[in-house]
């Protein structure tokens, strides 16, 4: 059952990214379904309650406003660097800790983070993320945590908690 739920899912993904109803697209769509609802069926962890709870969606609905918000500040904050003629900035690896307990919200997060001009994650070792930060601000990992993560880790814990 949780194979088809899932062959299902990845269904109607390929049908929004499709957007084709035409007859070979669907034959198609449905032997690529099958195929990955089989193989990876496993390493998803959607159980369908959980996918459709209303909670979820009108949190997800409001980090993307959110998150859109923060990457259009991070790309202004980025071209003011990139033009500034003493080009202030303070690179370094910083460490960072997360509280999200899943791997898909610890993923969501990293790729968040990654999509903000100025920062990317380089690696994810137990409650930690290590990311290379353009302008280090502070000192401690608890600012570094405070000034990257947990402006995140609130929407992010409410869809995937």
């Amino acid at each position: 059952m949780k194979k088809l739920s899932d062959t299902i899912l990845v269904f109607i993904v390929w049908l929004l990214l499709t957007w084709s109803l035409r007859a070979q697209d669907l034959a198609v769509g449905i032997v690529f379904s099958a195929l990955v609802g089989l193989m990876v069926g496993n390493l998803l962890d959607v159980r369908p309650a959980r996918l459709f709870d209303p909670r979820r969606w009108f949190w997800f609905l409001a980090y993307v406003p959110y998150f859109a918000w923060n990457c259009a500040r991070a790309n202004l904050d980025m071209a003011y660097r990139v033009l500034h003629p003493a080009m202030p900035i303070r690179p370094g690896v910083v460490k960072v800790r997360v509280t999200l307990k899943g791997d898909v919200a610890r993923a969501f997060l990293a790729t968040s983070i990654t999509l903000m001009p100025g920062t990317h994650v380089i690696d994810v070792v137990g409650d930690h993320l290590y990311l290379h930060w353009v302008n280090v601000r502070g000192e401690t990992e608890e600012e570094h945590t405070r000034r990257i993560v947990r402006h995140f880790e609130f929407f992010l814990g409410k869809i995937f908690g």
